[in-house]
């Protein structure tokens, strides 16, 4: 069973395609117009273990909200079209991650039912040119279409780079562990009978 997908999005204001094989080995090649936001996706692919090609051309002369937003509702849908029916998937995942002084924690539940708790305090407003509030903004879109229940706090942390950082290789370790397969599971992780 191949579980991948292949999503492009287009819009007036964005034209994105994404593709997503969860079972690779952490290769991508990303290119979203927003530097920093490339060496995210590259981080989330390489910790995840996701081969992730991501092309995204946005109105980043007006700002790079409608790029985050659509980077984040075309990821969740290539994540929930490479999971298919979530069979034999073991749903949830968690991970606490250090990166110098910052400890972030993320915990997830791929239960179709999307929720985000954001419980994170950047030490800064800017990384460069980036507005970090931006990055509450594409999880937000990526659990919707997801169908994700996810929570991201910040334990510590003091310097904004390793904030982001932390938070998303915290966020591909989960959802590596969430998405892997257990033998054990007949069909999907719950009693009522899908998800």
């Amino acid at each position: 069973m191949m579980r991948k997908s292949e999503i492009t999005r287009t819009t007036r204001e964005t034209d994105i395609t994404v593709a997503l094989e969860l079972d690779g080995t952490g290769k991508s090649s990303i290119d979203t117009g927003i530097p920093f936001m490339n060496h995210m996706l590259e981080l989330f692919a390489k910790h995840g273990f996701f081969d992730l090609e991501v092309r995204a051309k946005g109105d980043i002369e007006v700002d790079y909200h409608h790029t985050m937003e659509d980077l984040g509702l075309v990821l969740g849908q290539a994540l929930a079209e490479a999971l298919g029916d979530k069979a034999g998937i073991r749903r949830y995942g968690s991970c606490i991650l250090p990166m110098d002084e910052t400890l972030a924690l993320v915990a997830l539940d791929l239960s179709g039912r999307p929720c985000l708790v954001w419980d994170v305090d950047f030490p800064a407003q800017m990384i460069r040119d980036l507005d970090v509030r931006l990055f509450c903004e594409f999880f937000q879109a990526l659990v919707n279409r997801a169908g994700m229940n996810l929570h991201v706090k910040k334990l510590a942390g003091e310097e904004v780079h390793h904030v982001a950082e932390a938070i998303f290789k915290a966020f591909a370790k989960a959802l590596d562990q969430a998405v892997s397969l257990d033998p054990r599971v007949k069909g999907v992780l719950s009693t009522k009978g899908s998800l």
